[in-house]
C-alpha cells in the first residue's frame, strides 16, 4: 500500500498536470482555428479580375475582419472575401431565413448542394447561372472542405451539417441514399422560410434563365422535371400530364411555399427517414401519385398527392434529360431553346456526366485541362457511306459501323501512347441507342434519328479510361493514355497559343518516292508520313515537332504497324481492351447485352451476339 502523503506535497504535481491539460487545449484550439482559416483559394474555372488582387490566397495573413456591410451573402458572386480576412466561424454558415432573404430575388431562391467530389460541377452550375444574370442562389456544402473552397472563390455557401466524406457517392450506394435524404431534409428546412424554391442537382446546368418560365404558372404548387423520352407537346408548354409515362425526376423541381407543398415535403421526409434504403425519387413519385388525375380547370396542371396539390410537368424537350438532349436532340428538332440539361441516361457514373457536358462544351474546366504538357493529337475519321447510311438499322449494321471506328481509335491510342500525347477523340456514330433493357434499336415514339452522333459512354468505359493508374497499373497495362472529348479543339476555352501551334500530318504511300522520311515539311505545309509506319519512323519524324501542341493526322487507316516489343504490345492490349463497354440490349433475351471487342478484327468469323450462358457473360479481355 502506498504511503499517505499530505495534500501540500502533491500540489506541484497537480499544477503541472492542469497546466499540461490547459496547454493541450490551447494548442488544439489554435490548430483548429488555423486549419479553418489559413486556406488558399482554389483556381477558378474561368478568369476573374478580383482574384488577382487577393495576393497569395491566404485569407488569414492579416487579422482584419471584413466590413459589416460586405458579407458573404450580400457581396457579388465570384467576389472573394477581403484580402487578409479571417474565415467566419462555423456558426456564420448555418442556414437561416436571414441568409435566404439576403440572396433571394423576387421571392425566389435557387439551390443546389453536394460534397467536395462535385466541386467542379458546382462551379460550373454557378457559372452558368451567373452568366445568365441569375444570382439569387445558394449552395449547400455537405463537408467542410467544399464549404471552404466555395467561400474562398466567392460562392454563397451554407453548411448542411452532413459531415459527409469528400469522395464521390456511386449511384445506389448508402452514401447516395444519404444524399437523397439530405435533399428532402433541406427542402423541409427551406419551405417554411416562405420563398419559392428551385432545387437542382449538381449534375445539371442552366442554359437559359428559367425564372420567367416558372412564373408563367403561378398557381402551380410544384413543377417537376421528368424522365419522359417521348414528347407529349411540340411547343414550350408543360407536358401533357395525361401522356407522361416517365418517372418524375427530382433533379430539377420548383416548389412554392404553399400548404399542400409543405405537407408533401413533410410526408416525403417521414417516408425516406423510415427506410434508409428507399430511393428518394421513388418515394416522391409514390406520394405524388397517391391521389392523382383530376385536372386543374383552365390550367396545364393536375391535382395530385392529397388531391389538393397542383402539379405541372416541365417539358423534357427544353428541361432536358441526358436522353432528350444528348441522344435525341429534341430541342433542335422542335426548334426550341433549352433551359436546362440534366446528365441522366448515361453509363459511366460521374465521369460520364462530366464528359457529356465537356462534349457539349458546357463544362468549365481549369486552364490546365486545355494545355497538356505533351501536346495533343487528333485525326480525321474515315467512315464509308455504306456503313453509315445503307441498309436497315440492325444489331449487325450497328456493330459494323462502331467496329470500323474502333479499329481507327485503337491505332490512334497506340500512336498517342508512343508519342506521349493526349488523344482528342473523334465523334462517334451509332445506328442503335443504348438502354438498360431490351428494345428494338431506338425507343418507339422518341425522336432519335438513325444514325446519330452518340455520346462516348455509349461505347467506351469513360470512367475506366479516366482513372488511369489508379485502376490500371502501368506495370501490367502500360502507360496511361490521356484523352479529350471530340469537341475539344473547337472549345472557346482553348488558349490561342495552343490553337495556333498546329501541324497537319498527311499519310502517303510508303512506296512513293516523295514519301521519304527525310522529306521534312516546309513551314505551313503538312508533314508526310508513310503508311504502316514503324515505331522508330514515328519517333524519328515527330521528335522534331515535340513543341508543336496539336498534331492533326489525315487518317488512322493503316497508319501504324504496331509495337515491335511483345511485352509493350501485350500491356497496351490489356489496357485498351478494358476501354470499351457493351451495347444493351437485344429484346426478349435473358442475357441481351453484347460486348464490344477492341480486337474484333483478329477473330475470324466474329459476330455481335449476346453471351449464350452466364459462364460466357464476361468482357473479351483474354
Amino acid at each position: 500500500m502506498a504511503p499517505w502523503c499530505p495534500a501540500e506535497s502533491t500540489k506541484p504535481v497537480f499544477v503541472g498536470i492542469y497546466g499540461a491539460v490547459i496547454g493541450g487545449f490551447a494548442v488544439s484550439a489554435v490548430f483548429f482555428l488555423l486549419s479553418y482559416s489559413s486556406l488558399a483559394a482554389p483556381p477558378l474555372p474561368f478568369p476573374y479580375a478580383g482574384v488577382a488582387g487577393s495576393g497569395d490566397g491566404n485569407i488569414s495573413s492579416v487579422l482584419s475582419p471584413p466590413a459589416q456591410s460586405d458579407t458573404m451573402y450580400n457581396r457579388p458572386i465570384w467576389k472573394p472575401p477581403p484580402r487578409g480576412s479571417w474565415m467566419p466561424s462555423p456558426r456564420a454558415f448555418r442556414l437561416t431565413r436571414e441568409m435566404v432573404s439576403a440572396r433571394a430575388r423576387g421571392g425566389v431562391i435557387v439551390v443546389t448542394f453536394g460534397n467536395y467530389a462535385f466541386l467542379d460541377f458546382i462551379l460550373t452550375w454557378v457559372r452558368h447561372l451567373t452568366d445568365l444574370g441569375v444570382d439569387n442562389l445558394l449552395v449547400g456544402a455537405m463537408d467542410t472542405k467544399l464549404l471552404r473552397e466555395l467561400y474562398l472563390v466567392g460562392v454563397p455557401v451554407f453548411d448542411m451539417g452532413s459531415r459527409m466524406a469528400t469522395e464521390d457517392a456511386g449511384w445506389g450506394s448508402p452514401t447516395f441514399h444519404k444524399m437523397g435524404r439530405e435533399k428532402v431534409l433541406l427542402i423541409n428546412t427551406l419551405l417554411p422560410f416562405g420563398y419559392e424554391l428551385l432545387m437542382c442537382d449538381t449534375d445539371m446546368v442552366w442554359l437559359k434563365n428559367p425564372l420567367p418560365y416558372l412564373a408563367r404558372y403561378p398557381d402551380a404548387d410544384l413543377l417537376t422535371s421528368s424522365d419522359q423520352v417521348i414528347p407529349t407537346v411540340t411547343d414550350d408548354s408543360l407536358e401533357n400530364w395525361r401522356e407522361v409515362t416517365g418517372a418524375y425526376n427530382i433533379g430539377i423541381f420548383h416548389w412554392r411555399p404553399t400548404e399542400p407543398a409543405k405537407r408533401l415535403a413533410k410526408d416525403w421526409k417521414n417516408l425516406v427517414l423510415s427506410d434508409d434504403k428507399l430511393w428518394d425519387q421513388n418515394a416522391f413519385n409514390d406520394l405524388v401519385h397517391k391521389d392523382f388525375g383530376l385536372p386543374v380547370v383552365g390550367e396545364e396542371l393536375v391535382y395530385s398527392y392529397d388531391g389538393k396539390l397542383k402539379l405541372g410537368v416541365l417539358p423534357a424537350s427544353i428541361f432536358c434529360s441526358g436522353h432528350t438532349y444528348f441522344v435525341q436532340g429534341m430541342h433542335q428538332q422542335l426548334r426550341l431553346e433549352p433551359y436546362a440539361v440534366h446528365t441522366t441516361f448515361q453509363y459511366a457514373g460521374t465521369a460520364g456526366k462530366r464528359h457529356r457536358l465537356r462534349e457539349a462544351m458546357l463544362f468549365f474546366d481549369q486552364p490546365s485541362y486545355y494545355d497538356s504538357p505533351g501536346g495533343f493529337m487528333s485525326f480525321r475519321p474515315s467512315i464509308p457511306k455504306s456503313l453509315l447510311l445503307d441498309g436497315a438499322h440492325t444489331v449487325e449494321s450497328h456493330f459494323a459501323l462502331v467496329n470500323y471506328q474502333l479499329k481507327q481509335i485503337r491505332t490512334a491510342l497506340a500512336i498517342a501512347s508512343l508519342l506521349k500525347r493526349t488523344l482528342v477523340m473523334p465523334p462517334l456514330w451509332c445506328r442503335l441507342d443504348r438502354m438498360w433493357f431490351g428494345h428494338p434499336g431506338v425507343m418507339e415514339g422518341t425522336m432519335t434519328r438513325q444514325p446519330f452522333l452518340c455520346p462516348m459512354d455509349h461505347v467506351f468505359e469513360v470512367h475506366v479510361m479516366l482513372k488511369g493508374l489508379s485502376q490500371l497499373s502501368e506495370e501490367e497495362f502500360g502507360p496511361h493514355v490521356d484523352f479529350r472529348e471530340y469537341s475539344f479543339l473547337g472549345n472557346p476555352s482553348l488558349p490561342k497559343q495552343v490553337k495556333e501551334s498546329f501541324l497537319e500530318v498527311e499519310l502517303c504511300s510508303e512506296h512513293s518516292t516523295g514519301c521519304s522520311t527525310a522529306n521534312r515539311t516546309n513551314k505551313g505545309r503538312p508533314v508526310l508520313l508513310p503508311r504502316n509506319s514503324t515505331e522508330q519512323t514515328l519517333l524519328d519524324i515527330f521528335t522534331s515537332y515535340k513543341n508543336i501542341k496539336i498534331l492533326q493526322f489525315s487518317s488512322m487507316v493503316d497508319t501504324f504497324r504496331g509495337f515491335s516489343d511483345a511485352a509493350v504490345d501485350t500491356k497496351f492490349r490489356n489496357r485498351v481492351k478494358r476501354y470499351v463497354g457493351l451495347w444493351c440490349c437485344v429484346q426478349f433475351r435473358e442475357i441481351g447485352h453484347i460486348y464490344y471487342d477492341m480486337y474484333w478484327d483478329e477473330k475470324p468469323g466474329w459476330k455481335p451476339l449476346p453471351p449464350q450462358t452466364k459462364e460466357e457473360d464476361h468482357p473479351p479481355w483474354s
